[in-house]
């Protein structure tokens, strides 16, 4: 872009110079120093090594939030609970279970973005309420078990904390499975809040003063270069082998039966014996 000159009204002695044409490609450009550049450079390996050597990848942790078994009913009417889970920045929650009280169900499948170097999330549990703040029942802190990286799938019972003391407030039970993708492939998910939040020992995660929450689509971690998109892999199961499962389970829901089969690489056998452990509960 070519810039016009203008004229400056000269002074007594002698005219002020004006620069006419290009400006140069540094111009106004300060050069980082010697030590600055180093530090980026630092920075850059620090970040390379906290993605372990894949910047491109990022995790989905898929987690089914089945049932809690809490230890009291608060409030004078049946509770209806509902969970809600933060991971990194971002928060999900499940449905309300209406009239749930101390054995509330849900069985709701939660896809949550993984950012690198997050290795747990915070579950809190919330009674609705219909004229006044929302309850909060019990809480736990869940580190993301390191088999989940190897492809198994973990189905456990986790202690609740609450008003009753620590792990004494009831158990939920979760069921997770962990899958790597490049980040290119990674898209927009169900509805979350984004969140900005401050630990509180003894009170869990609380929102920061003044910092409102950000509702977005999904959660991709910023800064991660795209990457060619790989072909996208075959089920490893049928059509049939789902609505086989769907039939021989009828009281459970078709994304937990999907969810399940999926983390099982296929494998009808341990599909089947991972939902007869949930089975046994409704």
């Amino acid at each position: 872009m070519k810039h016009t000159h203008c004229l400056l009204p000269p002074s007594k002695s002698q005219a002020l110079p004006v620069y006419i044409g290009e400006l140069p490609q540094d111009f106004l450009r300060i050069t980082p120093t010697q030590q600055q550049q180093q530090v980026q450079m630092d920075a850059q390996a620090a970040q390379q090594l906290q993605y372990g050597g894949s910047i491109g990848t990022v995790g989905r942790l898929s987690i089914t939030v089945v049932q809690a078994k809490l230890a009291k009913n608060y409030g004078m009417t049946r509770m209806d609970p509902y969970c809600r889970i933060r991971l990194g920045y971002a928060v999900y929650e499940t449905p309300t279970a209406h009239n749930g009280a101390k054995n509330p169900r849900w069985n709701k499948v939660i896809q949550c973005t993984v950012p690198p170097g997050v290795d747990s999330f915070y579950l809190e549990i919330f009674d609705e309420r219909a004229f006044s703040m929302d309850d909060r029942i019990a809480w736990t802190h869940v580190t993301i078990p390191e088999s989940l990286r190897e492809g198994s799938v973990v189905d456990e019972w986790f202690s609740l904390s609450g008003r009753q003391g620590d792990d004494k407030e009831g158990m939920i039970n979760l069921v997770m499975s962990f899958a790597s993708m490049p980040a290119s492939m990674m898209m927009a998910s169900q509805p979350v809040v984004l969140m900005p939040t401050v630990y509180q020992q003894g009170v869990g995660y609380v929102p920061i003063a003044g910092v409102p929450g950000v509702y977005n689509q999904g959660v991709v971690p910023m800064g991660m270069p795209a990457v060619p998109a790989a072909a996208p892999r075959s089920a490893p199961y049928s059509e049939e082998d789902l609505k086989a499962l769907q039939d021989m389970f009828p009281n459970l829901d078709q994304e937990v039966i999907r969810t399940v089969l999926e983390a099982q690489q296929g494998n009808k056998d341990a599909a089947i014996n991972s939902l007869l452990q949930m089975a046994e509960e409704l």
